[in-house]
């Protein structure tokens, strides 16, 4: 195998650069539009908690420096740009001795962007998707441009971040719960993941036994496949078509952010330009050896990921695996995993506001309506992914408890009780658009899916039971303040 040079390797790298772009575009959006109501000045979780508390050797971030909305949203629109500018391919459009260099610019610097959001975003940035986008974002510095060949060995550190993630997640689910060794998870995950999508609630009411034989194929397809990345062709290439199918099925039966479609573009590492080229009926230009001080760096950037390497791996073999852990400030070498466990009940927050003064059980509540997670029981489900509904996940989680333990959450509904536009845009529907509320509450419900012939019958994709009060008629006078009467509500 030739590691550093060869033409091998240009129409990988062409399908490769394009398709994280548009992953980078999307992350870059999200940050847009949601880093600031989340986590910036005024955040659920201000930006100055960040700025305080962390030292920027252990986080490095430019919000480290310069702490303001304004720092926040130039950041996300430079990426914007930048991300469209690498989509389009301009740093390959470039005269020879150029493209190279400003390629490792353009990709540089769109990870260095990045890396200030996912440091700075505390637990609203603290998915396994962020690091493996910060990962691959970095060896994409090292894959050239223009007419200058791809080196191998850069595809091959692809192929290994794409080992750790589908290897990783395999073995966690084994040592994790018992419904992924008895075949019976997909009983449950459909219904209970983060945010279901239109294809959810089919994929739930499919036959016992296709469930069994899917959570079997989720085995082989995690911990038998990703070996093969690293066979001889054409058995790396279908070890990756098997991985593509696999995360396709995963995106349309659910909302994973953009985790299957980053796997999706690591998966073309797998591929060599023969394969691509028969497959997309193309041929790929010639090419000139890539650039020594490209090759020099290449080689550098293998022996810091093969010593980076030796933590995460001895984690994924371990009995102990944390799953979604980072070993470095940089996010340079990660393990991943995902789904250890599988929750058998779906329990929802609704929240809703009143505008008495002195509201009972039966005053005139009005529910908060998300653009992602269930709330009307007559909604379908929606397709929000690749892109990521950080709130709506976040929710997710505290709904998993029977009442808050979150910080940014008694936050959250002072936000709700002022009527701020940054977290009120964050939902799909505010039923106080004029003037705020006097009081929210917060009430903890059981969901699950309608069956066909419920679904029939109502036209209803979910049928839900109250489980409790989460949190009781608030004002903002009383979360703000300190007295008995807000201590027992809350």
């Amino acid at each position: 195998m030739e590691l550093l040079g060869g033409g091998s390797y240009w129409l990988v790298r062409f399908v490769f650069h394009r398709a994280l772009a548009v992953i980078y575009l999307l992350a870059f959006l999200v940050a847009a539009f949601q880093f600031r109501p989340l986590a910036g000045e005024d955040g659920l979780l201000p930006l100055g908690n960040y700025a305080e508390r962390a030292s920027f050797r252990e986080r490095p971030s430019l919000f480290y420096f310069f702490p303001s909305d304004r720092a926040v949203a130039a950041a996300a629109w430079a990426g914007v740009v930048v991300s469209v500018v690498a989509l389009v391919g301009v740093p390959g459009a470039l005269p020879r001795p150029w493209a190279v260099p400003a390629s490792m610019v353009v990709w540089a610097t769109l990870w260095a962007l990045y890396q200030s959001f996912v440091n700075a975003g505390q637990t609203f940035y603290g998915y396994g998707w962020e690091s493996m986008l910060l990962e691959t974002g970095f060896l994409a510095i090292f894959l050239g441009a223009g007419s200058s060949a791809a080196p191998a060995v850069v595809v091959w550190l692809l192929r290994w971040v794409l080992f750790r993630n589908m290897f990783g997640a395999g073995l966690i689910k084994l040592r994790g719960d018992d419904c992924w060794r008895n075949l019976t998870a997909m009983d449950y995950h459909y219904e209970t993941q983060p945010i279901p999508n239109p294809g959810s609630w089919f994929a739930h009411h499919l036959p016992d036994r296709f469930h069994r034989v899917e959570t079997l194929g989720n085995h082989v397809v995690e911990l038998a496949i990703p070996f093969l990345y690293f066979a001889p062709q054409p058995w790396a290439a279908a070890a990756g078509v098997a991985t593509i199918l696999f995360q396709g099925w995963l995106m349309v039966t659910g909302n994973f952010s953009w985790l299957n479609a980053l796997t999706i573009v690591l998966a073309t590492s797998t591929f060599s330009d023969g394969v691509l080229a028969d497959a997309l009926l193309v041929s790929a230009p010639a090419t000139v050896p890539a650039p020594l001080f490209l090759q020099a760096a290449a080689l550098l950037v293998a022996g810091l990921v093969l010593a980076l390497s030796v933590r995460p791996a001895r984690n994924m073999l371990s009995e102990n695996q944390v799953m979604n852990a980072g070993y470095d400030p940089l996010h340079l070498v990660n393990t991943y995993g995902a789904f250890g466990s599988i929750t058998r009940q779906r329990h929802e927050l609704v929240i809703q506001g009143t505008a008495e003064k002195y509201p009972g059980e039966d005053a005139d509540w009005q529910t908060y309506r998300f653009k992602g997670k269930p709330t009307d029981t007559a909604r379908r489900p929606p397709q929000v992914a690749p892109y990521h509904l950080r709130l709506d996940w976040q929710l997710w989680f505290a709904a998993m408890t029977r009442r808050p333990r979150r910080p940014w959450f008694r936050r959250f509904l002072q936000k709700l009780l002022e009527g701020d536009d940054g977290v009120t845009g964050l939902l799909a529907h505010d039923p106080f658009p004029d003037d705020p509320p006097e009081h929210v509450r917060v009430l903890r419900y059981r969901y699950r899916f309608t069956t066909p012939e419920e679904r029939d019958r109502t036209g209803e994709w979910w049928e839900r039971t109250r489980a409790g009060t989460y949190v009781s008629a608030v004002s903002r006078e009383e979360l703000a303040g300190g007295g008995q009467q807000r201590r027992r509500r809350w």
